[in-house]
C-alpha cells in the first residue's frame, strides 16, 4: 500500500468520526495527529499499538519524513487532521511533498466544526428568504488574505458567514463586518464545538466582542454571523409543501 491515509477526525466528539475514518485508525501502524486540536481519545480506537506522533510539535519536513519512512517500510500510515482536512487543513503541501517520493494519498472526509457548531446551536445555516449562501472564511493574521476576500468585502453579501481562526481578533472581525452588516445582526461564538467543555456565547455585532473577552475565550472557537441565528421571519421549504409537486410527489 504505497499511500498515506489522511483522515478527518471531526470537531472533537470522539463519535463524530466516519466509520471509514475509525476503521483507518484501527488498522494504522503509524498515526500522526494534530495534538493541539484532535481529541486524543480517538487514538484509543487503534488496535495495533501504533506509533503515535504529535504534529503540533513537528515541522512539515519532520511530518513528511515520518510518513515516507513508514510507507517505505510497508506500514499503514494515518495522518489525523481536525474537523475536515479540506478546510484549513494544510494538506496540499503534504500531498505535494509525498508525491516527490511517489507516494499517493487517500482522503477520508470528516465533520467540520461549523456543522458541529450549527448542531449545538440548533440552527439551519440556509433558510429560505433569509440566506441561501454560507461563506467560510478567516480574518487576516500572519497568513495574508487576498484583497477581494477580506472580511469587509465578503460582508457585502450579508449572507451567513462562518469565520474560523478569528476569535483572538474579535474586535477587528466585528469592525470589518459592521461596515456592511447591521450592528444588531446576530452572532454566535462556539468554543470547542461538540467537546465536553463546549461553550456558546451569543449576541449581536454590537456586543459580542465584549462578551467574548469577558469569557476569556481566545482560541479554538468558531464565529457564526447572520440572521439565520435568530430569523425574524422565513419561509418554509417548498420541498415538503403539500401543494408543491415534484418527481417524487405528484
Amino acid at each position: 500500500m504505497n499511500k498515506v491515509v489522511i483522515v478527518g477526525a471531526g470537531p472533537g466528539d470522539k463519535e463524530l468520526i466516519t466509520i471509514k475514518g475509525k476503521k483507518a485508525i484501527e488498522e494504522a501502524d503509524i498515526i500522526i495527529y494534530a495534538g493541539s486540536l484532535v481529541n486524543r481519545e480517538l487514538l484509543n480506537y487503534n488496535k495495533k499499538n501504533a506509533k503515535i506522533y504529535d504534529s503540533s510539535k513537528m515541522s512539515l519536513d519532520e511530518i513528511v519524513n515520518v510518513m515516507v519512512k513508514g510507507v517505505k517500510e510497508g506500514k499503514k500510515v494515518v495522518r489525523l487532521h481536525t474537523g475536515d482536512p479540506s478546510i484549513y487543513g494544510a494538506i496540499k503541501e503534504q500531498i505535494d511533498e509525498l508525491r516527490k517520493h511517489n507516494i499517493d494519498v487517500e482522503i477520508i472526509p470528516g465533520v467540520t466544526s461549523l456543522f458541529a457548531a450549527a448542531a449545538s446551536l440548533k440552527i439551519e445555516l440556509t433558510l429560505p428568504d433569509v440566506s441561501q449562501t454560507v461563506i467560510i472564511t478567516r480574518p487576516e493574521g500572519r497568513t495574508k488574505v487576498p484583497e477581494r476576500e477580506k472580511l469587509e468585502e465578503l460582508a457585502k453579501h450579508k449572507s451567513t458567514m462562518a469565520i474560523y481562526l478569528g476569535v483572538s481578533l474579535i474586535d477587528k472581525v466585528v469592525e470589518s463586518l459592521k461596515k456592511h452588516y447591521d450592528e444588531n445582526t446576530p452572532v454566535a461564538v462556539v468554543y470547542k464545538a461538540s467537546w465536553p467543555d463546549e461553550k456558546i456565547i451569543t449576541g449581536t455585532l454590537k456586543d459580542i466582542a465584549n462578551k467574548v473577552k469577558e469569557s476569556g475565550i481566545n482560541r479554538t472557537a468558531l464565529i457564526i454571523v447572520g440572521d439565520v441565528l435568530n430569523p425574524k421571519h422565513y419561509s418554509y421549504s417548498k420541498l415538503y409543501d403539500k401543494d408543491f409537486k415534484h418527481m417524487f410527489r405528484k
